[in-house]
């Protein structure tokens, strides 16, 4: 069962990727995985939970990529910043863009109501409220400071 999920998330990854969302036929992309459209359906539901799964998974390695950014800075502070640059770097990839920058907030809506970026919100507003009690940056509101921070990336 998790062998045919990750052979059609690997597939809507590439296809997603290559064509974007829209023009991708679902046809083309069950039978290049080797499977059929009710693998998919079994699955995903439909091709927007397809990209879902494709999102968490881009979501997860981004992540993880990150934190070894992250663990590399001399200070938590420099770590915060050091991973907002990645990101951005990250952000220019095409792959990323299609899928997670372009598509996704097309198919799917706001991206803040997406459970990988709450729980990236929720993350962030941790890291703050322990800059905030190390005294690493000054008295702010941790929510509204990863919500800024979030919202302008």
């Amino acid at each position: 069962m998790e062998e045919t999920k990750a052979k059609l998330v690997r597939a809507a990854r590439q296809a997603f990727a290559e064509t974007g969302f829209a023009d991708a036929s679902m046809d083309e992309l069950t039978a290049g995985a080797g499977l059929t459209r009710g693998a998919l359906y079994h699955h995903f539901g439909d091709k927007k939970g397809l990209l879902q799964a494709v999102i968490a998974q881009i979501d997860g390695e981004m992540a993880a990529r990150l934190a070894v950014v992250g663990e590399r800075a001399e200070t938590p502070w420099r770590g915060l910043l050091d991973e907002y640059r990645a990101y951005l770097e990250m952000a220019l990839e095409p792959e990323i863009q299609r899928i997670l920058l372009l598509d996704g907030p097309a198919v799917l809506g706001d991206p803040s109501r997406w459970p990988t970026q709450n729980a990236c919100l929720a993350e962030t507003t941790r890291r703050i409220r322990a800059l905030v009690a190390d005294g690493a940056i000054p008295p702010v509101d941790p929510e509204a400071a990863a919500r800024l921070l979030n919202g302008a990336l």
